[in-house]
């Protein structure tokens, strides 16, 4: 895979920091939806891997509900729980990353690699799929911590690094859905983030052969925003409303889409539109982390700003 790689350094330099950033928080959303029967596993009908309890009730909070301070708590519990589980260290990464703090994002990647590897005798699929993650999150510290340029060269060995155990556990199960939403999304996050690619045949895995069916179409409501494409978009962003309505990221989503189709066409009433979905996400802005809540209050006055006097 390291031929997705070829592209002129100054390229790449130039758009790594927005992917690693971006894709980092996409890479390790992978679940939203709880169902018992299938022991602990949300993604697959058949043959089930074991997800335990206390992780699986943290994906829950934060992907089904956008409760963060929930999902922290599940954690807390799994990590002493469920100490084999490289997706919990991976979910810790992601908190420590929106809360920018730096040590404990070093300390997470570190141990959702070193619990993934562990988990590859037992569990090749799975054990391949995260050590892929882990590998993207430390290069989400080396960015972090070297900035783009210092950091670019170590960044791109990692990322290779994802793709070479990415396409390890596609040899074993290629239609598996865990792994092609977690592969879709990045997939799609290069395709929107670097020249010369096209996203189409990302937008096809998760369509075809990712689940959940909540994140493959934030996904792809994601991508179309980032594509400048609002219609899809915003179809995309209502598709995900209907089976996560209480979920105040959804909203914040919807609100951007809305937001720039509404300075696209000039409408005063899609930017009203816009602040009202804004608002549907600041109701809730007790479940969200400080520095997001400060975002979309930003993007709310903005928005409040484009409205005629």
């Amino acid at each position: 895979m390291t031929k997705r790689f070829s592209l002129p350094q100054l390229v790449v330099s130039a758009k790594l920091t927005t992917f690693a950033q971006t894709a980092f928080a996409a890479a390790i959303a992978i679940n939203i939806w709880v169902n018992p029967s299938l022991a602990g596993d949300p993604f697959r009908n058949r043959e089930p891997h074991q997800i335990g309890d206390q992780t699986e009730a943290a994906f829950k909070a934060i992907f089904q509900q956008g409760n963060y301070p929930a999902a922290d708590r599940y954690l807390q519990q799994a990590l002493s729980k469920e100490p084999n589980e490289p997706l919990a260290y991976a979910m810790q990464a992601s908190l420590a990353y929106g809360n920018k703090d730096w040590a404990k994002l070093d300390t997470y990647s570190q141990k959702t690699l070193e619990t993934a590897q562990k988990l590859i005798p037992s569990d090749p699929l799975r054990g391949n799929l995260y050590t892929a993650v882990g590998h993207f999150l430390e290069g989400a510290v080396v960015i972090t911590r070297e900035g783009t340029v210092n950091g670019v060269p170590q960044a791109l060995s990692r990322l290779r690094q994802v793709y070479e155990y990415l396409d390890k556990a596609e040899a074993i199960s290629a239609n598996d859905p865990e792994l092609n939403l977690i592969k879709g999304y990045m997939d799609l996050l290069l395709a929107v983030n670097l020249p010369f690619a096209n996203p189409d045949q990302a937008i096809r895995r998760l369509e075809q052969n990712a689940a959940p069916g909540y994140l493959v179409d934030r996904g792809i409501a994601l991508a179309y925003r980032d594509l400048k494409k609002y219609p899809q978009a915003l179809d995309y962003a209502n598709l995900a409303i209907k089976t996560t309505s209480d979920n105040p990221e959804i909203y914040y989503l919807k609100a951007q889409i809305l937001k720039q189709l509404g300075q696209k066409e000039k409408s005063q009433q899609i930017i009203q539109e816009a602040i009202a979905n804004f608002d549907k996400a600041l109701a809730k802005k007790s479940q969200l982390p400080g520095d997001l809540v400060k975002q979309i209050e930003r993007e709310r006055r903005s928005a409040v700003s484009l409205k005629n006097p």
